[in-house]
């Protein structure tokens, strides 16, 4: 996008012409299907130099620091310059073979600048860098006990590319999980600095127009799309693997498993509990009713039975009254009648008319009638 706003500003800056949007866009349309046939892709040429053994540096190569690149630099320009080699030019024994010689000295001399000019420039090393050999290899499967061992070495190698540094270590099987965590976090979130020129990629300094240069840069854009998201989904399977096959990711599942399972069978039995409890509950009440129950029926027949009883032993006493008042009646003593009598059975309870019989009981005539009105007086008072 910023090329694309600078080409405007230089249309704008450079070109007079009035020409609208619509027959640019037009004019370009039409260019550009002829782009793809005029276009020149980038050669890959001879094999690339190995900028990092030119320079000493073989066996660091993307570990190198800027100060090692600079004093290998010294080093090696100090001893491969052409002034430096007079010696083994001289020592070739035709003219011919000391032209030779001596191409190949300053081809050599070359070789070592350009190197130095490639990998001092960031941007120039890390495009550098991006196509140094590398594995790129997934591990796919292993067996548990080799998890380690296969998997370390790829996070590793792989980390090179990371933005980000340093990068967190796989650890071993005591690694606590919170770290292992960490780890999977980092690299499902993994941020990539890997360039990757392609062999198709358009030459921008080829391009015969600002239009041209721009629909390279596009095409361009699309290749380098398409390569990082290649490479990214490369990277997506190792981590997926890895988790997959990672026995402390493993342990953990079994160990949430086997709580899962737990918690549900606590669950089974709280709930079976709870219902055997309830049933428990239901069944004591049950049965409290039923005793209540049984106990109020044995209450109300009792109560039944003590009723029955005592009307039996009222019926007797106002029975035994009328017997014992019978010659007080025939006699009429005090103006007793029969009347009388019934008006005191039917006003009398049961205790008033046993003691009442009780003291008529034995006595004369007179002396019945005395008591039984005196009864009837003491009765008419408390009313």
């Amino acid at each position: 996008m910023k090329l694309l706003g600078l080409g405007e500003q230089e249309d704008t800056e450079t070109d007079d012409r009035s020409v609208s949007s619509d027959d640019k866009s037009q004019d370009f349309n039409t260019a550009s299907d002829t782009f793809s046939s005029k276009g020149k892709k980038k050669s890959s040429g001879s094999q690339q130099q190995d900028h990092y053994a030119l320079l000493g540096l073989g066996h660091l190569r993307f570990l190198a620091t800027e100060d090692q690149i600079r004093k290998s630099y010294r080093d090696m320009a100090l001893k491969h310059h052409p002034d430096k080699q007079a010696a083994l030019i001289l020592a070739e024994t035709t003219e011919e073979a000391k032209q030779v010689k001596k191409d190949e000295i300053e081809s050599h001399f070359k070789a070592i600048q350009e190197a130095y000019e490639v990998l001092i420039d960031p941007t120039k090393r890390r495009i550098y860098d991006s196509t140094d050999e590398f594995d790129d290899d997934v591990p796919t499967d292993c067996a548990p006990q080799d998890f380690f061992k296969v998997f370390g070495p790829a996070f590793m190698r792989n980390g090179r590319w990371s933005v980000t540094q340093p990068i967190p270590s796989l650890g071993d099987d005591a690694t606590p999980v919170d770290e292992v965590d960490k780890f999977y976090n980092f690299w499902y979130n993994f941020k990539s600095w890997r360039e990757f020129p392609d062999d198709d990629e358009y030459d921008l300094e080829q391009a015969e127009s600002r239009e041209h240069k721009r629909w390279m840069e596009r095409q361009n854009a699309k290749l380098q799309e398409k390569a990082k998201k290649a490479e990214y989904a490369r990277v997506r399977t190792l981590v997926d693997n890895a988790y997959k096959k990672d026995p402390r990711i493993q342990r953990r599942k079994d160990e949430e498993k086997a709580e899962k399972q737990r918690r549900k069978e606590a669950k089974y039995l709280a709930k079976k509990q709870q219902e055997e409890e309830a049933a428990r509950a239901a069944e004591e009440e049950r049965k409290r009713k039923e005793e209540e129950a049984k106990k109020a029926a044995e209450a109300a027949l009792n109560q039944k039975k003590l009723k029955e009883k005592e009307k039996k032993l009222l019926r007797k006493e106002k029975t035994r009254l009328r017997t014992l008042a019978a010659p007080v009646v025939a006699e009429s003593h005090f103006g007793l009648s029969d009347e009388d009598v019934e008006t005191a059975c039917a006003s009398l309870d049961m205790e008033q008319l046993k003691k009442l019989g009780d003291s008529m009981e034995g006595k004369d005539a007179a002396e019945k009638a005395r008591r039984k009105s005196d009864t009837s007086q003491q009765h008419i008072e408390q009313l």
